[in-house]
């Protein structure tokens, strides 16, 4: 796993020169500069706009009693999605506006619940069977203590 987030972390800034370059090809340096430049107020618009519908409909999922699990994943969502937005690069900005758009987002969604609830079950069942014994019947009685010499 280290590995291969490694190689990403290596490769991603590579492909993203390749697109520009092949992007400044086609369609000259400057405009390839000004969708560059157009990504970061679009990204703050997108994180502000965004955020505050997602904040809204966390409220009234408060309001209604129930949790606000899929809000909170929109929420993280929209975060990250804002901020690759305000990243140079087009691939960066196409990942982005997906995870903006709420059609393309609800799968994600998804996706990251079932996981996270996996995760969230495996854990707390490694966490409780530890080899602890509970008394959950309350049959357990105090055990006078030998008296220790002076």
């Amino acid at each position: 796993m280290f590995f291969l987030g490694l190689l990403l972390f290596l490769l991603w800034p590579v492909a993203e020169l390749i697109v520009v370059i092949k992007v400044a090809e086609a369609i000259g340096v400057l405009l390839t500069l000004a969708l560059l430049i157009v990504g970061w107020p679009l990204g703050m618009w997108a994180i502000r706009s965004q955020g505050r519908a997602v904040w809204r409909r966390m409220a009234v999922a408060v309001n209604e009693g129930r949790a606000p699990t899929r809000e909170v994943l929109d929420g993280a969502l929209v975060l990250i999605g804002g901020t690759l937005l305000m990243i140079p690069g087009f691939i960066t900005d196409v990942i982005g506006i997906l995870l903006l758009a709420p059609p393309t987002r609800v799968p994600l969604r998804h996706l990251l619940a079932r996981n996270f609830r996996s995760r969230v079950v495996t854990q707390t069942v490694r966490f409780t069977t530890r080899g602890n014994v509970y008394d959950v019947d309350s049959t357990a009685s105090d055990v006078d203590q030998p008296r220790l010499r002076r």
